[in-house]
């Protein structure tokens, strides 16, 4: 009687442990099929109905005021929006700054007193800092955009008339299923982040939606301010690292900051160990997958975003629907492509070209 007691306890202990395991393997599995939309190359989506970009832009202006002109992600942007500019035909400023609030003020005095027609706070020169002048400006008639600061999900803020926003939740899930795939479902996390980024709201609610679906993986979020990225990441994340040896992933939300995560993870003796799934794409971020310090990096096509950008704004000037998705697409750089990005990798290099025509088509510029 007890011999067939221990063998039923014995078997029912082995049919947890099963189902245990199968639920992990499915929680994984789940998170690994959310992962495989954005390997593949992406394609060239309309945001709207063709337009004939070149006559409904004659005689408007834009300008672009953007968080920091000494970022190069942002350069890179501006550089190629004012390239834009030039093809479609209308005049477009770049107002360079330093990433003061008091420099993004003089920007928008500047383009009220300059009759612009529309101002574009781009990624970061935050219109709730700004709310007096965006009042100012709407009062006198210029349209002010909010553009690649806010997720999809996320309302207008500080007064702005309108947003393009990018699907900052699904890159935040991304780095997630990333690590939840790769660990079979244990992941024990340091995630990073900079809370004065509105963006951050969003990228951190895909991240926690993620984790949700994963019953045995845990995760810190712990807040670095981004003038602090420089003394504070390092030594943040060797304490935890050291703290809890169980830690197997790191998680910068920006890539700009995993260059601060790796000496902490070499110096703790964690390269085997611990490992990095990031956002941007950063051309030096895919460099360092090309030298196996990251593992994954969700990129970003600056030059796309440039495009995607204009044709909200155009579109807005133009008279024509509001765009709620720009169509600018989340692609994923592991070991597998990342020299796909060249070598030294480049900005816009990687993720093919065919969005030009489209939207030369889109505009029709042709």
């Amino acid at each position: 009687m007890k011999r067939m007691l221990l063998n039923a306890a014995m078997s029912a202990a082995f049919v947890l442990a099963a189902a245990a395991a199968h639920a992990e393997s499915d929680v994984a599995a789940k998170a690994a099929a959310a992962l495989e939309p954005y390997k593949k190359l992406p394609e060239f989506q309309a945001a709207g109905e063709p337009f004939d970009a070149k006559a409904c832009m004659e005689g408007k202006s834009i300008i672009s005021i953007p968080a920091s002109s000494a970022i190069p992600f942002l350069k890179t942007i501006n550089d190629s929006m004012t390239k834009i500019a030039e093809q479609v035909g209308f005049k477009f400023h770049v107002w360079e700054n330093q990433g003061q609030v008091s420099q993004w003020v003089q920007g928008i005095d500047y383009a009220v007193a300059n009759k612009f027609d529309l101002i574009d706070l781009l990624a970061g020169s935050d219109p709730r800092f700004l709310e007096p002048q965006v009042k100012a400006a709407r009062d006198a008639g210029l349209t002010v955009v909010a553009a690649h600061l806010t997720g999809f999900e996320q309302a207008i803020p500080g007064g702005a008339s309108a947003v393009v926003p990018i699907d900052y939740k699904t890159a935040g899930a991304l780095l997630a299923d990333w690590a939840i795939a790769k660990t079979d479902g244990k992941v024990n996390a340091l995630v990073l982040v900079s809370n004065e980024a509105l963006s951050t709201d969003s990228m951190v609610s895909g991240i926690k939606e993620a984790f949700a679906n994963c019953p045995d993986c845990k995760y810190n979020i712990v807040n670095i301010p981004i003038p602090e990225w420089a003394t504070k990441i390092q030594p943040n994340v060797q304490s935890a690292l050291l703290a809890d040896p169980t830690i197997n992933y790191v998680i910068p939300i920006y890539d700009s900051m995993a260059q601060f995560v790796v000496p902490a993870i070499t110096i703790t003796g964690k390269t085997d160990s611990v490992k990095i799934t990031t956002f941007n794409g950063t051309p030096f971020a895919i460099g360092m997958i090309q030298d196996g310090q990251i593992e994954m990096d969700v990129g970003e096509n600056l030059d796309w975003i440039a495009h995607g950008i204009l044709d909200a704004e155009m579109r807005m000037l133009c008279g024509l629907p509001e765009v709620k998705d720009p169509k600018i697409p989340l692609y994923i750089f592991d070991a597998s492509n990342a020299a796909t990005a060249g070598t030294p990798p480049e900005a816009n290099t990687g993720y093919g070209d065919d969005y030009i025509e489209g939207y030369r088509k889109l505009w029709m510029l042709q």
